[in-house]
């Protein structure tokens, strides 16, 4: 399924939305999913918006409430003060029609097996405290995943991000619009925009040749390495490097490899007066076509509508 599938529960009337808080309230990945979301309840009405919060013990007796959108929130440093009734927490997540986490939330629904095969959006700080059933979700480096019914966040400012996002696909751009002027938010990060670490701190010394890779492709922006070339400079084969990328990023080293040159694509048409053309150059492009057609793919507007969207803020 596609992110724009959530549209079927706007249908809902109304629609419930349940945030389980299994960590502080005063975090930044909790105020910045719950704040967004009531905003909009308040200006739709709870003839149309219903936004619920339960704390994890009165979530997991509470069995006769049904919500359509349930989100486990937890702040990542709380990661290792797993709840003894998480099976049935996450069993209790499992029953709305949509759901996941945010946070350290997303790696306790990870741990209990609830993500398998599921695009997942794990913050990166937590990557060294996945079970081996954890591993059987596909983890990237993105901001939120929207996969199917399941729904992932990597916490903190990206719950903001999230959540704007989340009113948008729900009920338009002219709600979403209304909130980001009360929260004084000028732009929304889309879901592939990643989380702004260091390849080196998210894996350490735990995958030594992914992060190799990764350091080449981000050093050779302007003149990209082919596949073959990065294998062989971090010194492994070329199925090996595959694997490394799909395992723990959930793409292909190409794949990844042309999103990072397109994310700093972007970044220069918002941050630099260099022309587009300068910054398809700049970022391994060659021809404007080629440029104009992948930018649009992966952000579903062309260079030139990113540099007029700029000038007109």
């Amino acid at each position: 399924m596609q992110p724009a599938d959530l549209s079927v529960l706007a249908r809902e009337r109304p629609l419930r939305v349940l945030l389980v808080n299994a960590g502080e309230p005063d975090t930044l990945s909790w105020s910045g999913l719950v704040q967004p979301l009531r905003l909009a309840a308040k200006l739709l009405g709870p003839e149309l918006l219903h936004v619920d919060v339960r704390s994890p013990d009165k979530f997991s007796a509470d069995s006769a409430r049904h919500w359509h959108l349930v989100l486990l929130v937890a702040d990542e440093t709380e990661a290792a003060l797993k709840p003894a009734n998480c099976r049935a927490l996450v069993e209790r997540c499992r029953a709305a029609p949509y759901w996941g986490g945010v946070g350290a939330g997303v790696l306790w629904l990870a741990d209990a097996g609830a993500l398998h095969g599921i695009r997942t959006a794990l913050p990166w700080a937590l990557y060294p405290d996945t079970n081996a059933l954890a591993e059987q979700a596909l983890f990237t480096p993105n901001l939120y995943e929207v996969d199917g019914n399941r729904l992932t966040c990597c916490g903190g400012a990206a719950s903001i991000d999230f959540a704007l996002t989340l009113v948008e696909l729900l009920f338009g751009a002219t709600v979403q619009a209304q909130v980001k002027e009360i929260l004084c938010v000028e732009r929304v990060r889309g879901k592939d925009e990643r989380q702004r670490v260091a390849l080196q701190a998210r894996f350490g010394t735990l995958q030594p040749k992914l992060t190799e890779a990764v350091a080449l492709m981000e050093a050779n922006i302007e003149e990209p390495l082919s596949t073959d070339e990065i294998a062989q400079l971090s010194g492994i084969s070329r199925r090996q490097l595959e694997r490394l990328f799909k395992q723990y990023l959930g793409s292909l080293p190409s794949r990844y490899y042309l999103e990072l040159r397109l994310q700093k694509a972007r970044k220069l048409l918002i941050d630099t007066n260099h022309s587009i053309v300068q910054v398809g150059l700049m970022c391994g492009f060659s021809s404007g076509s080629h440029f104009s057609t992948a930018f649009g793919a992966l952000f579903g507007n062309t260079p030139r509508e990113e540099r007029q969207r700029k000038l007109g803020q």
